[in-house]
């Protein structure tokens, strides 16, 4: 009995218990008044706000420095940039010292050791970043949005010119050089500068140089890696003017020396060739002096985009480069020339349009290191910035100004280089004789 009486006990109580649970079950599918974000604190929004555009600003300060930053970037690259510290700033006994001043970023400077800056960058998960050519230099780093203004003035250090650091810019700098002496592209780039401005010309000599001395190495750097006419690009700031008061802070606060000036060359016209028969292969380039206006370059590198010409474009110059069995340098010679020497027809223009300005608004999307790139470049160029100003200014370019630009691009004379087993290319003159 006292058995039956503990059994109907437990059946009651597992009835009861059911009975609750079936309830919850009930409330919790159809009568909870609970919300998401009242049942589980902490969750992120599932109606988010409307995404905002990058906003851009220019400031350029007392120091002479400019300074543009945009707000939209989810990470960090700050560069900084001097506009005539490459190659053709090389005084005549300087050759070789812009690619060594390369190596002298992130070196001692400012009473810190190589070792601490280098440290205090790594310790924010900071990638840093240097670069030079003909056409300036720049140092950089990309790091977490929070941490860019923290570490920005490590881009400014003067340098102390330690003469261990000095001599490991001088080995680097000989490294790189040789590297580049192996290079076709490398070669055949540096010959049609030679031909399109004079070999002896600061434009026309070869950035890959080794050699500089320490003291050409020190009169280059402290005369072109100033502040006044720099440019400091920062993406993913979202308070400028905070960012300004840190550079103004941080930054040296000498008073601005004299704006460095580009050792430019003028547009001349010639013929470099490089024989190198045991090569097996010809590369050829044909050059033009180009038109001023980037926007307008760029549409006319599209307009010759033609076939097997692969077309080029660098401030002051544009053309098209091939390559071919030696027998048939003859045949790309000729092929490079009709892609030049056509004119381009409106729905040539159309698609080189649609082609270019597609080109540039990409590469404010491919990645914070390539927005601060073109945000520096139109700063260069127009002195300000904005997504929506450099989409116009490839719309406003007309069939007419690229038929103008083309036909004055034809009137500057040819260049000519050749690199390889050049035995079959045609000559300068001759090739000259086509356009007139």
């Amino acid at each position: 009995r006292r058995c039956l009486c503990a059994t109907a006990t437990i059946i009651t109580m597992l009835s009861r218990q059911v009975a609750t649970a079936g309830a919850r079950v009930g409330a919790a599918r159809g009568f909870s008044v609970l919300t998401a974000a009242e049942e589980f604190p902490g969750l992120p929004t599932t109606s988010p706000g409307e995404k905002k555009g990058s906003v851009a600003s220019v400031t350029t300060l007392p120091s002479g420095l400019t300074v543009v930053t945009e707000n939209a970037s989810l990470t960090s690259t700050v560069s900084l940039t001097f506009p005539n510290a490459g190659s053709s700033s090389e005084g005549s006994s300087e050759a070789g010292a812009a690619i060594a001043s390369r190596y002298l970023s992130f070196k001692s400077g400012s009473g810190l050791s190589s070792a601490l800056i280098v440290r205090n960058i790594e310790d924010v998960g900071a990638t840093p970043f240097s670069s030079a050519g003909r056409r300036g230099a720049t140092v950089g780093f990309t790091a977490a949005r929070e941490n860019a203004a923290f570490i920005a003035p490590l881009l400014a250090t003067e340098c102390s010119f330690e003469k261990w650091d000095v001599k490991e810019a001088q080995q680097l700098a000989a490294a790189e050089a040789a590297d580049a002496t192996s290079n076709a592209q490398v070669s055949l780039s540096d010959q049609i500068y030679a031909a399109a401005f004079g070999a002896q010309s600061a434009m026309g000599r070869s950035y890959y140089t080794a050699g500089a001395s320490r003291a050409a190495i020190v009169a280059f750097y402290e005369r072109n890696y100033i502040l006044n006419g720099a440019v400091l690009a920062a993406t993913g700031i979202a308070d400028h003017e905070a960012f300004l008061r840190m550079v103004e802070d941080e930054f040296p606060s000498s008073a601005p020396g004299a704006a460095a000036s580009e050792g430019g060359a003028a547009y001349m016209g010639g013929e470099a060739r490089v024989a190198a028969p045991s090569t097996g292969y010809a590369h050829v380039a044909l050059a033009f002096e180009g038109p001023t206006s980037a926007p307008l370059m760029n549409v006319m590198k599209h307009c010759l985009n033609n076939g097997s010409a692969m077309p080029f474009a660098a401030p002051g110059i544009i053309g098209v480069y091939g390559g071919s069995e030696p027998s048939g340098a003859s045949s790309t010679v000729d092929a490079l020339s009709n892609a030049v020497g056509s004119a381009p027809s409106a729905d040539i223009v159309a698609q080189a349009k649609a082609a270019a300005k597609t080109e540039a608004l990409t590469a404010l999307d491919s990645g914070s290191q390539s927005l601060a790139d073109a945000m520096t470049a139109s700063v260069l160029d127009s002195c300000g910035f904005s997504a929506k100003a450099l989409a116009e200014s490839y719309d406003a370019i007309t069939a007419d100004e690229v038929a103008k630009a083309h036909a004055a691009m034809l009137k500057s004379k040819v260049s000519l280089a050749a690199v390889g087993d050049i035995t079959d290319v045609p000559y300068q003159a001759t090739i000259a004789s086509r356009f007139g």
